[in-house]
């Protein structure tokens, strides 16, 4: 297969997870989302452009939902993610909103830092994410159940920046977290939804520039519909096409002989070509 210097631009997907149903409601309502009948596992919603998933509460339920729905509803590009939620802090009032600029595991210690790219339309906190609700908030950072797993597991189907947390006030020292109601939690979301539906936006742009940069790279979009990739392998292919693009002046790509199904094969067809051109080959 001989493959020309035409490339496609795929539509960006977004991918909502909210821990509890409270949570999702709003976001459900104002997609126009779907249920999808098939999913056992998850309650999981949809439309052309988003996926939302209720997985649960806790880091467990939230790792398991992030990696059963981008398995089974995989994206072709990189997608837009975003854990929706609640969260506890000491003094902030009920129902204002956060975005993430650091994600700490308190039971493993370790920390992860989305990349703001894009300028929240909210402003950003630390989030804190424990393993029982808070009724103690010993330091200003937000502490939540389910970020530090969401993030974990995004990571592997997407890019930094791309993966977003928003976390709304739910209870404070004078609100404790034993008396938040399903209902309020609802109508807080849906307060913050003209913000949400804003960041979903910067980021589809985002991911949108992303994808149209990957599209200018030779029949990136033609190899992996025919050749099976890993996530991790889809960026190599990307990297190596840009090489190679440039090296050999837009030469048109020969796949022909290479039968097998795996991308492995075209990787290392591809780092041939590449390590020949830049010591002089072709």
């Amino acid at each position: 297969m001989v493959l020309s210097s035409a490339a496609l631009v795929s539509e960006v997907y977004c991918y909502f997870f909210a821990a509890l149903p409270c949570e999702a409601k709003p976001l459900i309502e104002h997609f126009k989302l779907k249920k999808e009948l098939s999913c056992t596992a998850f309650t999981i919603y949809r439309n052309s452009q988003i996926t939302l998933t209720v997985t649960g509460i806790g880091k467990s339920s939230m790792a398991a939902g992030v990696a059963y729905t981008l398995a089974l509803f995989s994206a072709p590009t990189l997608p837009v993610l975003m854990n929706v939620g609640i969260a506890g802090h000491g003094s902030y009032q009920l129902g204002s909103v956060f975005a993430a600029d650091k994600i700490t595991d308190q039971e493993s210690g370790r920390s992860y830092y989305p990349q703001l790219i894009v300028n929240p339309p909210c402003p950003t906190q630390a989030f804190t994410t424990v393993v029982q609700p808070q009724l103690e908030y010993p330091s200003e950072s937000l502490y939540e159940m389910e970020a530090s797993a969401f993030y974990e597991i995004a990571i592997r189907f997407s890019s930094n920046e791309l993966i977003q947390c928003i976390k709304i006030i739910s209870d404070n020292k004078n609100n404790p977290s034993t008396q938040i109601k399903p209902a309020q939690v609802s109508r807080w979301l849906s307060d913050v939804l003209p913000l949400i539906e804003k960041y979903y936006s910067q980021l589809s742009r985002l991911a949108s520039m992303s994808q149209t940069q990957l599209a200018h790279t030779v029949n990136y979009a033609e190899i992996i519909t025919n050749w099976h990739f890993t996530t991790s392998e889809k960026l190599q292919l990307s990297n190596l096409l840009s090489k190679r693009s440039i090296l050999t002046q837009h030469k048109p790509l020969d796949l022909t002989d290479i039968s097998a199904a795996s991308g492995k094969a075209v990787l290392k067809y591809l780092r041939a070509e590449v390590d020949k051109q830049a010591f002089g080959g072709f």
